[in-house]
């Protein structure tokens, strides 16, 4: 793919202005192919979208479209032509690995990841079966990678960012240095201008005009960038395609610069550090500025640019660059470094397991972590520059930008938490009194609104228990001792986080209370079922009564071991026979409707007892029957 880690790959192809004389017998493709190999891909594409309008052999002519679109770095174009190349025959191993990873810089991981593997089935090119392995293990990584929070809130810089590119933001000495296309002369390498150096006025977020930086830092017809500052800011090192006498990707090297009564001095090409056959830039120095990074794709590296780092002695000389070796670099590429004053390295990379293009990471002891979304994105996210702990700048192609690369800045805004909790207490009922005393070493389950067991605990000496939970969940307590009926009660944190302004302080606790009251089972002692009403003359179950049978079903679920017996009673009123027809169906009815949510039906037995079994006898009042007009169950048996 064509990155950034080439100053936005509009540096790779160097000063190449005057144009190749094609012969007027030329075709379209042929100046195409000419000039995608000077690297002036915006006339390139140009020439091979005339060429789609000839209409013969059109699949490699899509492939061709699409990879001037990928070497001049917009890839949201690439995927249409390379599937139109497949769809049209030009079914060679690079178009497939191409669109595979077309896929992934649109964002469209499951195809993205189905491409490259169908393409693994039928590769024999070992390079991109390499880097087609690599990215589909990487693809494997991205769930757990977009499910981490980051806490980070991305915003436009507004007021720098235009309809060109921004990007390397660097703050020094009060001022927001960035890299920018504004110039009018078009590069031929992408169409956009060529890079300068730009700075405006800073406080926590850029603010007022971009300003080109003064003095011969900027040079006409060459693209400077990503400037980097040592010496209190006194010398400045960047990167600048040189004088053309390289050719490629390859023409740019570091040069460095003095401010000087106020003025930058004529930059100088320092040798010690630069390679005449490798692309060197995106420098960055340590905290104490006696140690540059930078990237290179120079011999001795892991593949693609990686990152080199090189020391700076008391007289101003480079010691020889070192490769910061495998952890850190990979067969991709590697640029941006960035050192925070903790000594943290950040760095840019298409290599490690990331969203898009670039993304940006940071290296934790041995470990290279992404930093996640929103600061990463499908697109390219490099150029990091901290301002401050947790918060500062970066440089994004994002879609929703004003122009092809924006500044943006971050910050971690972690919300305040809340940590919920219930504490609970086991009791015992007495029958006699109704009073309660409380149990210990009972055992209480938590259990998620599925019924699976979350956490367990014992009661203690007074009876009390507790349980963390998570927010916006639904819960169940269960008290469970041999010879009692469990106790189950709802609990439930969904809904009662209090918003963000309410919260006063970083961690917030809310412990939610309840209480189990467990109750003996008496074998054949009759437990009425209330507001179990049916309608006249019927024996259907109602709502209002299967809400209340329901509550029966989970006694029996929670109590696995016990047998019941469900019985249904009339009023006085009526024959004794037609009463007792009665009874039963509706007995039967709410046995029916138990065992269809999932009870067995040797657990429990209907039983109509008409009006032979009145609570009330000579009932005369309306309220009387109605006591008499009841279901009941009773345990009738106990597994050991």
């Amino acid at each position: 793919m064509m990155q950034k880690y080439s100053i936005l790959l509009i540096l790779w192809a160097g000063l190449l202005l005057t144009a190749t004389s094609c012969g007027p017998f030329r075709s379209s493709v042929k100046k195409g192919d000419s000039d995608v190999a000077q690297g002036k891909y915006q006339p390139a594409i140009a020439h091979y979208q005339a060429a789609l309008k000839k209409g013969k052999n059109l699949g490699p002519i899509h492939f061709k479209l699409a990879e001037a679109y990928r070497l001049s770095n917009r890839l949201p174009q690439t995927p249409d032509h390379y599937k139109a190349a497949l769809d049209l025959g030009a079914k060679n191993e690079e178009t497939l690995f191409r669109y595979g990873m077309a896929l992934k810089a649109a964002g469209n991981y499951d195809a993205a990841r189905q491409q490259l593997e169908s393409y693994l089935a039928v590769a024999s090119n070992r390079t991109f079966i390499a880097a087609a392995q690599r990215e589909v293990a990487n693809l494997k990584a991205l769930p757990e990678i977009l499910k981490t929070p980051s806490y980070q809130v991305v915003k436009p810089v507004v007021a720098v960012n235009t309809a060109a590119s921004e990007f390397s933001p660097v703050v020094q000495d009060g001022h927001l240095w960035v890299t920018a296309t504004l110039e009018t002369t078009p590069y031929l390498g992408n169409g956009e201008g060529f890079q300068n150096l730009y700075l405006v006025a800073v406080t926590d977020t850029a603010a007022g005009t971009l300003k080109l930086v003064p003095g011969p830092v900027n040079a006409d017809g060459r693209h400077d960038a990503s400037p980097a500052f040592t010496n209190q800011g006194r010398t400045i090192v960047f990167a600048r395609s040189n004088t053309g006498k390289k050719s490629g990707r390859n023409n740019v090297d570091l040069f460095i610069s003095n401010l000087k009564t106020g003025a930058w001095s004529e930059p100088t090409l320092p040798t010690s550090i630069n390679d005449d056959a490798a692309w060197d830039a995106t420098p960055a120095f340590s905290p104490d500025g006696r140690t540059l990074y930078f990237s290179s794709n120079r011999r001795g590296g892991q593949g693609g640019n990686d990152l080199w780092s090189t020391t700076l002695d008391a007289g101003g000389r480079f010691s020889r660059p070192v490769n910061l070796g495998p952890t850190i670099n990979t067969p991709g590429n590697e640029s941006y470094p960035f050192v925070a004053e903790d000594g943290t390295l950040y760095f840019a990379s298409d290599g490690h397991a990331g969203l898009g293009g670039l993304d940006l990471f940071q290296v934790i002891g041995d470990s290279v972590v992404n930093l996640g979304s929103p600061i990463n994105t499908s697109s390219d996210d490099f150029a990091i520059f901290l301002t401050g702990e947790n918060q500062g700048f970066i440089a994004s192609n994002r879609p929703g930008g004003q122009g092809g690369d924006d500044i943006y800045s971050f910050r971690k805004e972690q919300p305040k938490l809340v940590n919920f909790f219930v504490d609970g207490r086991v009791l015992e009922r007495n029958a006699k009194t109704q009073g309660t005393t409380t149990m210990a070493n009972i055992r209480v389950t938590l259990q998620n609104a599925a019924g699976d067991k979350i956490n367990e605990t014992v009661s203690g000496p007074d009876g009390t228990f507790s349980f963390p939970l998570d927010t916006a969940q639904v819960y169940s307590v269960l008290a469970e001792q041999n010879g009692y009926f469990a106790a189950r009660q709802p609990v439930q944190t969904l809904g009662k986080t209090p918003p963000q302004n309410q919260l006063t302080k970083p961690l917030t606790e809310i412990r939610l209370s309840t209480s189990l009251v467990l109750s003996k089972i008496v074998r054949n002692k009759a437990i009425v079922v209330d507001n179990i009403f049916y309608d006249y003359d019927k024996s259907d179950i109602r709502p209002d009564a299967a809400l209340e049978l329901d509550k029966l079903v989970q006694t029996l679920v929670d109590n696995p071991r016990i047998t019941i017996e469900l019985s249904s009673h009339t009023d006085a009123r009526g024959k004794d026979s037609y009463n007792q027809d009665l009874s039963q169906r509706r007995a039967q009815s709410a046995v029916d409707y138990i065992i269809s949510k999932g009870i067995a039906s040797s657990r429990i037995a209907a039983r109509g007892y008409g009006e032979t079994q009145p609570v009330v006898r000579n009932a005369k009042t309306e309220e009387e029957h109605q006591r008499n007009r009841r279901t009941e169950f009773k345990v009738t048996r106990i597994e050991d």
